[in-house]
């Protein structure tokens, strides 16, 4: 316990150049795209927020978009960025893991945590078809349906194939223009506010649906920790990631609760039409077709943001997993031109693909139960790791004792909890027979390395001996 560990970086340097030659030539993300790739993994604006007040009312939405980044946000934010700048390498969260509690464990974390990554890239291609469908209606069904839905993944994709600069700088402009619509909504609106509409809607006996309610500011105010994939890809981990998290929690908060207070405040509708996609309404409403066309224009950008963000995770993801040898070497490939892991993204496309042609309201549902696992995993490995290598080096640190720490893991954790008890039995069986693949492909790649059938990398046993000596 007392012996000083060997920070993650030079295995991170060693496998990054194993896997590619030019890898230490390209340029490295800087923070104001970091910030945004961050705002895109977890919101891409005000799109989707909607429902809270159909569940529970406008108050009550306010003050959950308020309260819940304190209680979930804020303590995912911080994990991260003291767990990516003690290990700023590629892989994140399964790196965690796999250093907290072994090998095993880092390899169902990237399973849980890749295959709800790879569905959700696969609903935001839908979800841009459904609002351009509005102006098209050919796209509505059939074979140019599912052509749009090709077309579109294979585009998005081949974006992220260009490189992470690009993908983070076409980030920062998708951000300023879907979400300028909102400013303007929200100006306009101020005169128009009366107050008492933020208490007096929805307190006429309307039944709320809890369950709508908390998976709503749930899917709005997740998936903090994506970005640490990415690590390696950064420059000044160690001063960039806690900087552009602390920023990208403010930012998304008031992104979320400015148009809120604006349209609850000003528009005067039944409970009922919140639904997703009621800001467009609204902004008729307030200024007129004008304003509702371009945050209809600014949806679909946003989800072209959501799709970026999240492939770049999940691909650099399947890099990191090669890097420590969860995964053979091979899937560390990086392209020759741009440096990216055009495998890991081939790959994660593959599978968006597939599952978008799904009905998959229930496998969705599925993929969340599967992050919630994932997780709890987290906030345990973030646990352990303080109390198993307390003089690893820590360029950031959460500024609390373990005893406070654990509090701070608790209340999250008890809200997952709750998630994951209110899943179907549907839920349960899909996330079940996930969760026993991902096991069994565990067993799979350790007879592989066995026999020797494909190369491993071999960096994390030359890298960490002492760590392993704790046991």
């Amino acid at each position: 316990m007392g012996v000083e560990e060997t920070p993650f970086a030079p295995a991170a340097a060693a496998a990054t150049a194993t896997t590619s030659g030019n890898a230490a030539n390209v340029k490295k993300l800087t923070l104001i795209p970091l910030i945004f790739l961050i705002y895109f993994e977890v919101a891409g604006g005000p799109y989707g927020e909607e429902p809270a007040v159909q569940a529970a009312g406008p108050l009550l939405a306010l003050l959950g978009f308020l309260i819940f980044p304190f209680i979930w946000s804020v303590p995912e934010a911080l994990i991260t960025a003291e767990l990516t700048t003690a290990y700023p390498g590629n892989g994140g969260f399964v790196l965690w893991a796999e250093r907290a509690f072994g090998p095993f464990w880092g390899s169902l974390m990237g399973t849980w945590k890749f295959l709800s990554g790879v569905i959700n890239i696969a609903s935001f291609p839908v979800l841009c078809i459904e609002y351009v469908q509005k102006i098209l209606p050919v796209l509505q069904s059939g074979w140019p349906r599912y052509v749009a839905i090709l077309a579109s993944t294979l585009a998005l994709s081949f974006l992220n194939y260009t490189g992470l600069t690009i993908v983070g700088n076409v980030a920062v402009l998708l951000a300023v223009v879907s979400l300028s619509p909102f400013v303007l909504m929200s100006l306009i609106a101020i005169p128009k506010i009366k107050p008492h509409r933020w208490v007096s809607l929805g307190q006429k006996g309307v039944k709320k649906d809890w369950n709508l309610f908390f998976n709503t500011l749930f899917w709005n105010l997740n998936f903090w920790d994506n970005v640490s994939t990415l690590a390696g890809e950064v420059d000044e981990p160690h001063k960039t990631f806690p900087m552009a998290l602390f920023v990208a929690v403010i930012f998304t908060c008031v992104s979320y609760l400015i148009p809120l207070f604006a349209v609850t405040g000003a528009v005067s509708v039944d409970q009922s039409q919140w639904e997703t996609g009621f800001h467009a309404q609204a902004a008729e409403i307030i200024a007129g077709k004008w304003l509702k066309i371009w945050i209809e224009v600014g949806a679909v950008l946003s989800t072209i943001g959501l799709f970026e963000a999240q492939l770049s995770s999940s691909a650099y993801q399947v890099l990191g997993m090669a890097e420590i040898g969860i995964l053979p070497k091979f899937f560390g490939v990086r392209s020759k031109r741009f440096s990216t892991p055009w495998l890991g993204i081939l790959l994660s496309t593959l599978i968006s693909i597939g599952v978008s042609y799904m009905d998959f309201t229930d496998i969705i549902s599925s993929a969340n139960f599967l992050y919630s696992l994932g997780m709890l995993l987290e906030f345990a490995s973030f646990l352990w790791l303080r109390r198993k290598s307390p003089t690893i080096e820590r360029p950031y640190r959460v500024p609390l004792k373990l005893p406070l720490l654990t509090v701070m893991c608790f209340i999250p954790s008890v809200f997952l909890v709750i998630i994951m008890v209110i899943a179907t039995k549907t839920v349960y069986l899909v996330s079940g027979i996930m969760t026993v693949a991902g096991i069994g492909f565990f067993f799979f790649i350790k007879l592989c390395k066995t026999r020797k059938w494909v190369e491993f990398s071999v960096e994390e046993e030359k890298e960490y001996p002492l760590e392993r000596d704790v046991f």
